[in-house]
């Protein structure tokens, strides 16, 4: 594939938003094409199962069936859209993925990080990231941003101390692989950096 994958990960309220569009507009501007998307989500199926599993009326879901359910449309959305962009060249931009799941089951489910990150490159055909981008954040700071939570941001704070902490070894165990920047610096030098990182990844100016 000639196209160029990159993620974004980290806690709750930690900016990836506003990020992830920056980067795509300076991107694009350079004359790249360039696919935003989001997990859970991206296809049509994929948006149900995510109504599902954020939804606070499904409180107390089993966390297998939520692994399953996070897995299943992450498989979609890689067939749907994410392979085909980057076999088109495009650069794919996506707000959460593979190490979203390996966190919040993996980890802070007590599932096991193996497993998970296991049944997820089963679901994607072994797809990974060519750069992930995590966005650090204290989940207290993150979490205060919210007046209103969905199922797993009202999850305690300690999961998400746990969530936090998976991204942050994830990301030490291959840092050829990953940015991890801090949350609370200035958005403009953040963006910055994203783009540095980026464009080197690329082999643009």
């Amino acid at each position: 594939m000639s196209g160029y994958f990159i993620v974004f990960e980290g806690g709750e309220g930690a900016g990836k938003s506003t990020q992830e569009a920056r980067l795509a507009s300076a991107l694009e501007e350079r004359g790249l094409t360039v696919v935003r998307t989001r997990e859970p989500g991206g296809t049509p199926a994929a948006e149900e199962i995510r109504r599902v599993v954020l939804s606070p009326d499904y409180a107390g879901l089993d966390p297998r069936a939520e692994a399953l359910l996070f897995a299943a449309a992450r498989g979609e959305h890689v067939a749907r859209v994410i392979r085909p962009a980057l076999e088109r060249g495009d650069v794919v931009i996506c707000d959460r993925y593979l190490d979203s799941s390996v966190a919040y089951q993996g980890f802070a489910r007590g599932l096991g990080p193996r497993r998970i990150r296991e049944l997820s490159l089963w679901a994607t055909g072994e797809l990974l990231p060519d750069l992930t981008i995590v966005l650090d954040i204290d989940p207290a700071d993150g979490l205060a941003r919210f007046e209103q939570r969905d199922r797993l941001e009202a999850e305690p704070l300690e999961y998400h101390q746990q969530v936090r902490a998976a991204f942050l070894a994830m990301a030490e165990e291959a840092p050829d692989r990953y940015l991890v920047l801090d949350a609370r610096d200035d958005v403009d030098a953040i963006s910055a950096a994203i783009l540095e990182r980026t464009a080197r990844g690329l082999g643009i100016g």
